[in-house]
């Protein structure tokens, strides 16, 4: 099968994509993909084809690419569109130059098109071995994916069963030129030694040695698949609600969870939380065990990287690092108790039906304060709330209605004499990530 024809099968799938972009590096993988998909459009109704190069600025090199890119889609009549981008200093600096491109390309790339980047087997191969090397997991040895979801539309790699052999003859049947990446010769950078000096050895004693590591990715991406539905089976039972509805807080039933082994407790959180944060690897799992098995009355947390996870009564809840981010815990006053008063970090508050007569202001708990509940008398806050079961990351923050310096009203649930409903919307919190989505490379 030529690879005209390859490409073509492989993508038959978004033959009904609204555009399809290919990322345009100049090299040789993209190259071949982009001047394959060209030459095929002459022959078949295939959506508008278009490049998009991503200039990183980290070599002086790398200044005369945008210019080879434009010549070759001049040539073959492609638009191309070159994003510049500033790559931010950190510990690795290609993880740091990926995270800009793929930023580039979200911000490119518009609802129903596709991205087509151009990894082909050898570069799978690598990946196994590079991740397998570093000890990863299941969702780690699955290595790319074929496709997944990105920004509004997809990314594709067409070319992941293909070697770079077939690629290097495709090249020289049609005298194609390409760039290349000086970094690429530096086998002190990890992928480069396993590319230069580690994967020849291998295909001296196993010719066919990244066509078996690719398929081991496919096997992993298949055990992978099992996993999620596994996982999706195990939170359709431990889905929980806050029973609050206006908290809006990821949660589970504890209860649930621990009627499942440690491996599918694992397995639920790391699909549950894949799109709240990144995950420790296995040997950093100590906090999930400490915060499950708490004694009833301790108030364990988990910390991850953007958030944490809390433990109230049965259920288990994510906060996500806004909850952490400082607030305005003072009172301010509220002259015009008719219009919603913003809360500094703290979202907004209202009032329904009746007005209290006398100087009005929102404040929090310090301690100690009273309230008046109809048919009740005058009750202590702290109660009030654990009555309500107001989870205790949540006691601080509820607003508190203040006439004359006295607490007329709880926000959310209770109002006392003259008082209408008190309302209290939470600082917006940005909405989870499906933790169905594939976040492998």
């Amino acid at each position: 099968m030529s690879l005209e024809s390859a490409l073509l099968a492989r993508l038959a799938p978004w033959r009904e994509a609204s555009a399809w972009r290919v990322a345009f590096s100049g090299g040789l993988d993209s190259t071949v993909l982009l001047h394959a998909l060209a030459i095929a459009a002459r022959s078949h109704a295939l959506p508008p084809i278009s490049a998009i190069h991503v200039h990183h600025g980290l070599q002086a090199a790398a200044d005369d690419w945008p210019m080879h890119c434009q010549r070759l889609c001049d040539e073959l009549g492609v638009p191309l569109h070159v994003e510049h981008v500033q790559v931010a200093s950190g510990a690795s600096l290609e993880q740091a130059a990926r995270n800009a491109r793929y930023a580039a390309f979200s911000a490119q790339l518009n609802r129903g098109e596709v991205l087509l980047l151009a990894q082909h087997q050898d570069d799978q191969a690598e990946t196994v071995l590079y991740r397998l090397l570093r000890g990863a997991g299941v969702r780690g040895l699955a290595a790319m994916a074929a496709s997944r979801p990105l920004a509004a539309g997809h990314a594709v790699r067409p070319l992941l069963d293909v070697p770079r052999s077939a690629l290097e003859a495709y090249a020289e049947a049609y005298g194609l030129r390409w760039v290349e990446d000086p970094s690429n010769a530096d086998s002190g950078l990890a992928r480069n030694f396993l590319r230069r000096e580690i994967l020849p050895r291998l295909h001296r004693h196993w010719p066919k040695a990244s066509q078996v590591l690719a398929r081991t990715a496919e096997h992993q991406a298949e055990a992978l698949e099992l996993l999620q539905e596994l996982a999706e089976l195990d939170l359709q039972r431990a889905q929980a609600s806050p029973g609050f509805d206006w908290l809006d807080v990821p949660c589970l039933d504890l209860q649930a969870l621990r009627g499942l082994s440690d491996a599918r407790q694992r397995n639920l959180l790391r699909y549950w939380l894949a799109g709240f944060t990144r995950l420790p690897d296995s040997r950093h799992w100590q906090g999930w065990f400490d915060l499950r098995d708490a004694g009833p009355d301790a108030k364990p947390v988990w910390r991850l990287e953007s958030g944490e996870l809390r433990r109230h009564g049965r259920y288990l809840f994510w906060l996500n690092a806004d909850w952490a981010v400082a607030w305005v815990a003072q009172a301010q006053p509220w002259p015009l108790a008719e219009q919603p008063l913003a809360l500094p970090g703290n979202g907004r508050v209202w009032l329904e039906g009746a007005i209290p007569v006398g100087q009005l202001s929102v404040g929090y708990r310090q301690g100690g304060e009273v309230l008046e509940v109809p048919g009740r008398g005058r009750r202590d806050l702290k109660r009030l709330l654990q009555e309500a079961g107001v989870p205790e990351f949540i006691r601080g923050r509820i607003p508190l209605l203040l006439c004359d310096g006295r607490p007329v009203a709880l926000a959310n649930l209770l109002a006392g004499p003259g008082c209408g409903t008190f309302h209290w919307q939470p600082e917006q919190i940005d909405p989870p990530l499906d933790g169905a989505v594939d976040s492998r490379a």
